[in-house]
């Protein structure tokens, strides 16, 4: 059988998830994968403002158009990178099962002995101001409302740079999500996971989806069976609700959709940036209707006035606002 050819980012993660991948596929068909390194636009951002530069695609684009071209048959994606809408042509072939979905305070290497970081209730609570390192504008600003004396401050890179950026003092915590930090075996380094009740995590966190040509039906079959149910039906909803609600990557929007017995259960939330307002929708609907509680809790968050928080973020991404938290 002829190899399948899977774009990839380059980083460590994006390669754990590609092999993740190309390991699923030999096992449940028997055929072989060969790795591509598509670096992406995303992949040379510093400190631009995402929202001036394409927002969350410049993570997928090139790797996107590979797949369109034919110049690979799978593309590998973490799932809160993948903008809300895919390109005409390609579809989702798979879904993997998900990994703890939530963020986690991440404190410096050696806080043991430094009293006033030694947990993470210490690093938050006991310094007068601290220094909380995140790139997301959805953490922020639920974050505020938990931390008020939190000092929020930009930091982007892979995993490794921002865990350098913190341990050389430039930080006194980081808030980071779990599954990137257990699948780079950093789990040590997690002080304390965050409850979906104080952030809720991105839409996507934790998932891995892997992308395919929508005519394309020899790659589709070789990942029939790596498709996760549950996964996907999540994965479905939590899309949803940032489709309708027109959110992008410098949008504070939390979802989470879980199973719940037989039903599938998604709270969403929206959030100002200052987190002065919060607004929570939580509602359940069978697996097969994801897209459909989608599209209702995003409805719901509507109603009760999401669209101007929105519209503000929005704004503020465009002046360069959003893209450096204080």
């Amino acid at each position: 059988m002829n190899r399948l050819r899977l774009g990839t980012r380059g980083s460590r993660l994006a390669l754990w998830q590609a092999n993740a991948v190309a390991d699923g596929v030999r096992r449940r068909s028997g055929r072989e994968c060969e790795l591509a390194i598509i670096t992406t636009t995303g992949d040379q951002l510093h400190e631009a403002n995402l929202s001036h530069v394409g927002g969350k695609r410049v993570f997928v684009k090139e790797i996107e158009q590979a797949l369109i071209r034919g110049d690979i048959d799978l593309a590998v994606h973490s799932a809160k990178d993948m903008p809300a809408e895919l390109p005409d042509g390609l579809a989702i072939g798979a879904v993997l099962p998900r990994a703890d979905p939530r963020d986690a305070v991440v404190l410096p290497a050696g806080a043991a002995g430094r009293p006033e970081l030694s947990t993470a209730g210490n690093a938050v609570d006991g310094a007068a101001a601290p220094r909380v390192g995140s790139g997301s504008v959805r953490r922020v600003a639920q974050l505020r409302r938990a931390w008020p004396r939190a000092q929020f401050r930009l930091v982007r890179g892979n995993v490794e740079t921002r865990l350098h950026k913190l341990d050389a003092g430039g930080y006194d915590l980081l808030v980071l999500a779990v599954a990137g930090l257990e699948r780079l075996g950093l789990a040590d380094r997690i002080s304390t996971p965050l409850d979906a009740e104080v952030c809720l995590p991105a839409p996507g966190q934790g998932i891995v989806a892997v992308e395919t040509r929508a005519d394309d039906a020899d790659s589709g079959a070789a990942l029939a069976g790596l498709d996760d149910r549950v996964a996907r039906a999540a994965f479905t909803a939590e899309r949803a609700v940032v489709t309708a609600l027109g959110g992008g990557c410098q949008t504070p929007i939390g979802a989470l959709a879980e199973a719940d017995g037989d039903l599938l259960r998604l709270r969403a939330l929206v959030a100002s940036l200052d987190g002065s307002r919060r607004l929570r929708r939580d509602a359940a609907m069978p697996a097969d209707a994801a897209q459909a509680l989608g599209e209702a809790v995003a409805r719901d968050l509507l109603a009760d006035g999401a669209g101007p928080i929105l519209e503000a973020a929005q704004r503020a991404a465009a002046d360069g606002d959003a893209s450096a938290p204080r």
